[in-house]
């Protein structure tokens, strides 16, 4: 029998836990937490689980943490999660399935089913919004680089069929949270890569980007067919240029 570590990095997650842990119980031979210091009751639901929690700071790069995670699985493969994701009755026994049928195989994507605004979109480029987060312990690995970034997987990686869930932006107010520290960092990787506020830079992330990419959306990858959710996705998906670019020109004045 392959054995199964679930692996997360949280950070003030009480609304999400419960729900992630609960879909993976069946699953789980034993659940890995990184904790960034929360101070909700992110650990006390951890705790319910009988998760292995490990304590730590909170990195902008959310990734650092999640290897501290895939470091200290002991299980043959690792299933690394977000506490806002929950895996189906559905993807958890084709996750048994296939890996017996394919041993020659180190590591699964997932396709991704993502929650906005009262529904999951199907459009936009959002779905099936492919991760790859299964893989034997000791084969995968993310950059830690980037926000948005996938694992780095040795080896042969296969596909699997059913949907991770992911149940994120449960109100605009949230999102909006999440959108603020997304821009934020974007604008320091501005700074970090040397950028500069001239008028070429303007123009580029204040019309060209942004323009290009709500089109992309919206248009090319049928946002549209999501109505209301699906403008308003490709809208601030799109709007994250110019913020992220007038709060990296804000930090270069206070320099």
């Amino acid at each position: 029998m392959n054995t199964f570590s679930i692996v997360l990095a949280t950070y003030n997650e009480e609304a999400n836990l419960e729900d992630c842990l609960k879909s993976v119980k069946e699953l789980a031979d034993e659940i890995v937490i990184v904790d960034g210091g929360s101070t909700d009751k992110t650990l006390d639901i951890a705790g319910k689980f009988n998760a292995k929690i490990i304590r730590t700071n909170n990195p902008p790069i959310f990734h650092i943490n999640k290897n501290k995670a895939i470091d200290a699985a002991s299980k043959e493969w690792i299933l690394q999660l977000d506490a806002d994701e929950i895996v189906t009755e559905g993807l958890a026994d084709e996750i048994r399935q296939t890996i017996l049928k394919h041993p020659d195989i180190n590591g699964y994507w997932i396709p991704r089913k993502n929650f906005f605004l009262g529904k999951f979109l199907t459009k936009g480029g959002q779905y099936p919004d492919y991760t790859l987060r299964l893989y034997r312990r000791g084969k995968g690995r993310l950059p830690a680089k980037d926000v948005h970034e996938q694992a780095f997987v040795g080896g042969k990686v296969g596909y699997l069929r059913c949907d991770l869930l992911h149940v994120r932006d449960k109100s605009f107010s949230m999102y909006l949270k999440r959108f603020n520290r997304y821009t934020d960092f974007l604008a320091l990787q501005l700074e970090e890569a040397g950028a500069r506020v001239n008028f070429f830079s303007f123009l580029s992330f204040i019309l060209l980007k942004p323009t290009f990419w709500f089109l992309k959306a919206y248009l090319r990858h049928r946002g549209y067919v999501d109505g209301f959710p699906g403008f308003i996705f490709a809208l601030f998906s799109s709007l994250r240029f110019p913020i992220a670019y007038i709060k990296f020109a804000a930090l270069r004045n206070h320099k």
